[in-house]
């Protein structure tokens, strides 16, 4: 995988753990060669990565709504600089340019863009791994969430096992670099059977 998007926090979060976790990640991804895709911000933790890469001289990638830029959030001393019409554009201009995807802490943003590849992955729209950076425990919620979706019948079980996560960035893409997608013939015929057996 030589490029990964990654999403995370426009804001640095109150435990200093996430900004040392985002500072790891992007000096992981450094040392590994490995460039940086990411939503185009100069705040939070996404300037973390994006300074730390750029200062290391690795090639880092923005993409970012023109109304953001606007606001006066957007890196101005990225490799590239992607500026697109919307946050749907933005989030189809990263899946199309990364080879993987991880999600560091952060809010409804990381969020969205995070279900997003879940159900392009679950749909076959997307092949590429998808992995959470679960720093602090922070995803443990979401990730019971999930577990409850499976055990009350809304998400397939080889969906949740296909989300692959981690404590460790290198431990992460390496388990990444293992995915296999899963089909969708069996579970498209389960819910149609369900579905016909209420």
């Amino acid at each position: 995988m030589t490029a990964i998007c990654v999403f995370c926090g426009s804001s640095m979060g109150y435990n200093d753990v996430y900004r040392k976790a985002a500072l790891e990640t992007a000096l992981f991804f450094a040392e590994k060669n490995i460039e940086l895709v990411y939503g185009g911000g100069d705040v939070g933790l996404m300037k973390i990565l994006a300074d730390t890469l750029l200062e290391k001289g690795s090639r880092v990638t923005g993409v970012i709504p023109g109304n953001l830029v606007d606001r006066g959030v957007v890196h101005h001393n990225l490799s590239r600089l992607i500026v697109v019409d919307s946050m749907a554009d933005r989030k189809h201009k990263m899946a199309e340019l990364s080879d993987g995807f991880v999600a560091l802490p952060g809010g409804f943003g990381t969020l969205d863009e995070l279900a997003e590849i879940l159900t392009y992955n679950q749909l076959r729209i997307s092949d590429k791994p998808l992995g959470i950076l679960n720093v602090n425990n922070y995803f443990d919620g979401l990730l019971t969430f999930f577990d409850r979706a499976v055990e009350d019948g809304f998400v397939r079980k080889e969906h949740r096992d296909n989300l692959i996560v981690s404590e460790n960035i290198g431990e992460l893409l390496e388990k990444m670099a293992s995915y296999e997608p899963v089909s969708m013939e069996k579970w498209i015929t389960d819910i149609k059977t369900e579905s016909n057996h209420r």
